[in-house]
């Protein structure tokens, strides 16, 4: 082996070897590592590349260890400081898509280029803008990890260009529309949960965990503890809420009382059944136990069709107790505590451009707080030429 270059120990070194192939070192905490090229150019990149990422923290662990047992052991790692379903999620995105295009790499190589390829082949496989954008979050997450661990220097996923997210019109019920569906659903079983989907802007999870322990009958408020999940194979859990907002006190009107009493009363014959299981649910399935969200989403959906009313998901009776609590005046930060948002700011970039109309109404308002007595008289007496 002939040594074409040779460089500071900092720089790293170049040779070429015997067999005309060129051969790159450099030292990562004291450690060599080397690696062959077919050109000097090759070469000199690589140790470029290498010098950068030595210079931000990268470490000689991180070129051992392959991105797919990184990714295995960050997931055990982040076992328990994340939600049982959120964890259920990351293992598939990681084991779906990250481990079989890049599991392979070794952690220090991972190059931005090779996460931009990954995330174009998704959306040419027909992955949705939305779904590269997951993919991408979990990804970045956990190198993020790494970086602060010092195991590579700059988080390679930081430099990708990603496909923008196009935001989807959000559908919601006006009040005619709402007491249409409610009319539809008198009677049902499911009344008194749609009823306080609507009112309450409840997310469907956060319904059907309620126990009736979190009623208060006499002061009508009702607690949000928990929300109900299932997970493949491990079936239902009952995670609290993600944020101190989410776990919040709603007070409920007379009508909602009077409904949960109503469906209080049908549960209690409903238990009298053999194949009854009890778990304190409001909302349960006929056995008790908790219901599925996909039985509730096609009950939702045969409803609306029954009512003759325009297709949404249960979701958007989120978006539909929003708006109507907006429009009729309610302020802006109780919307925002009875929806569990963080803080009202979130609720208004939601559903701000809902409330165009009540531009005109502050207008008005404004005009008469403070125009002057004698200025309202002029303009009285302008409009009418007779008055003295």
């Amino acid at each position: 082996m002939k040594m074409a270059k040779r460089r500071g120990n900092l720089e790293g070194s170049i040779y070429e070897r015997s067999n005309g192939r060129w051969l790159a070192q450099v030292r990562i905490q004291g450690k060599r590592i080397s690696k062959n090229f077919e050109t000097q150019k090759e070469c000199r990149n690589w140790v470029k590349q290498m010098q950068a990422q030595i210079e931000t923290g990268l470490s000689w662990e991180s070129v051992k260890l392959t991105l797919g047992e990184y990714l295995n052991r960050w997931l055990k790692d982040i076992e328990g400081s994340v939600r049982p379903k959120t964890r259920f999620q990351y293992i598939g995105i990681v084991n779906n898509h990250l481990i079989p295009q890049l599991g392979k790499i070794k952690l220090g190589d991972l190059q931005p280029h090779q996460v931009q390829q990954l995330y174009n082949s998704l959306r040419e496989q027909g992955h949705s803008q939305r779904n590269v954008q997951l993919i991408h979050s979990v990804l970045h997450r956990a190198l993020k990890v790494a970086s602060k661990q010092g195991l590579i220097g700059r988080n390679p996923a930081s430099a990708v260009a990603l496909p923008k997210i196009s935001t989807k019109e959000m559908k919601v019920l006006d009040d005619n529309q709402a007491r249409q569906m409610m009319i539809a659903a008198a009677g049902h079983r499911y009344e008194a949960l749609l009823h306080l989907a609507v009112t309450t802007g409840m997310r469907m999870g956060e319904l059907l965990g309620l126990k009736w322990t979190d009623l208060d009958w006499a002061s009508g408020i009702l607690t949000v503890h928990r929300q109900v999940q299932r997970l493949p194979g491990k079936g239902f859990v009952f995670p609290e809420p993600k944020t101190k907002a989410g776990r919040r006190m709603i007070e409920l009107g007379p009508n909602t009382i009077r409904l949960l009493g109503e469906h209080r009363n049908q549960q209690e014959l409903e238990s009298k059944r053999p194949s009854w299981q009890e778990n304190g649910l409001i909302f349960p399935s006929n056995k008790g136990t908790p219901a599925d969200q996909r039985n509730l989403n096609r009950i939702f959906k045969e409803l609306l069709k029954h009512a003759g009313l325009p297709e949404i998901r249960f979701h958007d009776l989120r978006h539909t107790a929003a708006t109507l609590m907006l429009l009729n005046g309610i302020p802006l930060m109780v919307v925002s505590r009875r929806l569990g948002h963080s803080k009202p700011s979130v609720t208004l970039d939601i559903y701000g451009h809902y409330l165009p109309g009540m531009q005109k109404e502050a207008a008005t308002l404004m005009d008469e707080l403070v125009t002057p007595i004698s200025a309202k008289w002029q303009q009285i007496g302008s409009s009418n030429p007779k008055v003295r």
